[in-house]
């Protein structure tokens, strides 16, 4: 898989120059969230100090624009910054490559979110399996040669096939339950058998969830997924189900939305405001360790 790697970093040969920030569009599709989190502001902070230390790689597309292919998060910021030009590198890349380059470098993050994983994963998944016996730049790759696109890519990230595959199934999730896997508001076992269900049955449990204010188990999980292949899902019957009592549910402690809703904006949703708090807890727990 290493053919089809690309060398992103920069080099020598690379040529370094101010563009305007008007003239870079985001990637089509890109998978990766950009926003106003503990981390950005962080990043803001940085760029403030001391500029943007690493240039934005990008590609040329039409109308004299380029493609951000890496620093979707240092053009939000800088723009925040009121910059009007930004350092870029420009590479020439065709789509496929672009995808490729796009999703690899991303993966240097510090923490991905498990919706952007399971988008970036696919996007590569769909441009490695359109010829699973060559590389993307059309040579042939003799370590790829016999494998399933799915093993692959399991090799390169260091996952497991099944893995990959989890996480590919978890891009059938509506936005809905995919904005609380990432929230914490459903785990990721549970949400890869929800993934099963179609569209309104999910809406119906997300729905369920909201009315009984709980989340599945694993075994829970797997009893709704099983009711869909049988065509039994009902509002009711998910509300019984969510209704039993866990046992992890003794110890756990809660919150009152009432409680927390005086520390946050008024337009913050419940899940905007739990992704908050673990952004805190991280940076503080962080924190407290280096110390």
């Amino acid at each position: 898989m290493e053919e089809a790697k690309m060398n992103l970093s920069v080099t020598p040969e690379d040529q370094i120059i101010e563009m305007d920030i008007d003239r870079l569009h985001d990637f089509k599709n890109h998978p990766f969230r950009v926003e106003t989190d503990a981390n950005m502001l962080e990043l803001r902070d940085s760029i403030e100090k001391y500029g943007i230390l690493t240039p934005i790689l990008v590609r040329p597309v039409l109308d004299g624009y380029y493609e951000i292919i890496s620093g979707h998060r240092r053009k939000y910021a800088a723009k925040q910054l009121g910059y009007r030009k930004v350092p870029v590198i420009i590479r020439v890349l065709k789509d496929d490559e672009a995808v490729v380059a796009m999703v690899d470098s991303n993966f240097q993050r510090e923490y991905i979110l498990p919706s952007e994983k399971a988008f970036a994963y696919k996007m590569k998944y769909d441009v490695l399996r359109k010829d699973n016996k060559k590389t993307i730049r059309g040579q042939i790759d003799h370590n790829r040669k016999g494998k399933r696109t799915v093993q692959v890519l399991a090799e390169e990230f260091g996952e497991s096939p099944k893995q990959i595959q989890r996480y590919l199934k978890l891009t059938q999730l509506i936005p809905e339950l995919l904005t609380k896997l990432d929230d914490d508001g459903l785990s990721f076992s549970a949400a890869t058998e929800i993934a099963f269900l179609k569209e309104e049955e999910q809406r119906l449990f997300l729905e369920a969830m909201d009315i009984v204010q709980a989340t599945p188990s694993l075994s829970q999980a797997q009893r709704i997924k099983q009711l869909g292949v049988e065509g039994k899902i009902t509002l009711e019957v998910l509300q019984d189900i969510l209704s039993e009592v866990k046992k992890d549910d003794v110890t756990r402690v809660t919150f009152k939305t009432e409680m927390l809703r005086k520390y946050f904006p008024k337009s913050y949703t419940v899940d905007q405001m739990r992704r908050e708090i673990m952004d805190i807890i991280k940076i503080h727990t962080e924190d407290y360790w280096e110390n």
